[in-house]
């Protein structure tokens, strides 16, 4: 089991973090944790949240106080094992990489000297963790992005940035699951519908799943339902 500290994050939430920073392990260690916590709080808790390295357990202040709960917490966790109960499920994420999809997607190339067709196949190759959902509502961080890719995010972010852009910032990557302004370095575009709060579950990937990113033409973007 991984050592953690516990903070207070509010009148009624705690925060746990391992001592690691991001890695498979401890994005392990979180999911494994969060379900222990789900179960032994659940007479008090309002809801866990995992992140990359942490979690933050939000319970209802008029049964419990932080105390008890911290209490509850290192018990529960006191025989924990550091596996999660259910595997993480493999979703394939189509993407039209292309210079009218992806603006980025010349400058990286030219900045990394790489060619456009090996930036596509670097971004592909590998199997990618979720190790969080925020920023917005269906936005996953996925991790980790080749090196020979690893790009800041861009000085001045854009004002708009389009539904459904695949984008990376460092060794992260992302689909942006509406328009919003955002500083990531955009690559292409996926037709899917990263976030539909009329179905259950309201988003294809959850933290743990593993993605892969697959190539596909305009024609098939199109049909699939993509707008450009």
């Amino acid at each position: 089991m991984l050592d953690y500290s516990i903070q207070i994050a509010g009148e009624s939430s705690l925060i746990l973090y391992p001592p690691q920073q991001m890695s498979a392990e401890v994005n392990q260690w979180v999911l494994a944790a969060c379900q222990q916590l789900e179960h032994a709080l659940a007479d008090v808790l309002l809801d866990v949240t995992p992140s990359y390295a942490s979690i933050l357990v939000s319970y209802n202040p008029l049964q419990t106080d932080h105390f008890l709960v911290k209490a509850r917490i290192r018990q529960a966790l006191a025989a924990q094992s550091g596996e999660s109960q259910q595997a993480g499920k493999l979703v394939e994420l189509p993407v039209y990489y292309s210079e009218e999809s992806g603006p980025d997607l010349t400058r990286l190339a030219k900045l990394h000297q790489l060619s456009i067709e090996q930036v596509i196949e670097l971004h592909q190759a590998p199997l990618y963790r979720v190790y969080a959902i925020g920023f917005a509502p269906g936005f996953a961080y996925m991790g980790e992005v080749d090196e020979r890719l690893a790009t800041p995010r861009l000085d001045s972010p854009r004002a708009k940035v389009p539904k459904g852009a695949v984008a990376i910032a460092d060794r992260q990557t992302a689909v942006y699951p509406a328009e919003s302004p955002g500083g990531w370095n955009l690559l292409g575009l996926c037709p899917l519908q990263l976030f539909d709060p009329a179905k259950t579950p309201s988003m294809p990937v959850a933290v743990g799943d593993q993605v892969r990113f697959t190539a596909i033409d305009k024609a098939e973007f199109l049909r699939l339902g993509g707008v450009l």
